[in-house]
């Protein structure tokens, strides 16, 4: 059953405290508050595109699109073996969707969805929630897909909760908790469009915005 105390304001509210929600597993219906001492961001001029992820992105196999099937994104992370996304946080991240809070950027090979991430965005700060990959690089390529609209929609703080090896090796960094709290301040006053940042780039100009900025 869903828990009625938690709805889309109050977790808006959450996220502009630095905090954000868990649930054990995907058939536990109890929702925790998670605030990290340490944090995982990903600064936004040092994203890292190996030699193959560049290869990747410019053999152009994957079509990218933003906010095309949110639902199948938060299907595609929640579709392990272990997840922390139960049915009371796929209710309200469907809603903050709805209410143009959240978003999806969707990797695709052909009709099928390979890969994805969806997060949610509040000024300048955007809060990753997760990302899969269902085919070779789908996950890497989102990520740079999305530090590049996140670059062009003019956000300074490009969340990822947890530094993980596989998000180190992409160029994410830890910082404690009090130095969160200060870039955040900073990016919640900062104006900033997900929507609006433009159209999604071809492969060749992605690749060369990320040269020039990294």
């Amino acid at each position: 059953m869903r828990d009625l105390t938690l709805n889309s304001d109050l977790l808006l509210h959450a996220y502009a405290r630095g905090i954000f929600p868990m649930a054990e597993g995907r058939d536990d219906p109890e929702i925790f508050w998670v605030d990290p001492h340490h944090r995982g961001i990903m600064p936004l001029d040092g994203f890292h595109v190996s030699r193959s992820l560049a290869r990747t992105i410019r053999r152009g196999t994957y079509a990218v699109t933003i906010n095309r099937d949110f639902k199948g994104v938060l299907q595609g992370c929640a579709d392990r073996p272990e997840t922390w996304i139960n049915d009371a946080i796929h209710e309200l991240y469907v809603d903050l969707h709805a209410e143009g809070r959240a978003h999806s950027l969707e990797i695709w090979e052909g009709r099928d969805l390979a890969g994805g991430v969806y997060g949610v965005a509040l000024g300048g700060a955007f809060f990753g929630e997760s990302m899969f990959s269902r085919r070779t690089d789908a996950s890497k390529v989102a990520l740079a897909y999305l530090v590049d609209r996140l670059r062009q929609g003019g956000f300074s703080l490009f969340d990822v909760q947890f530094l993980t090896p596989h998000l180190e090796t992409l160029g994410a960094v830890e910082i404690d908790r009090a130095a969160y709290h200060r870039i955040l301040e900073k990016a919640l006053a900062r104006p900033a469009r997900f929507v609006g940042a433009g159209p999604v780039p071809d492969p060749q100009t992605l690749l060369q915005r990320m040269t020039q900025t990294s």
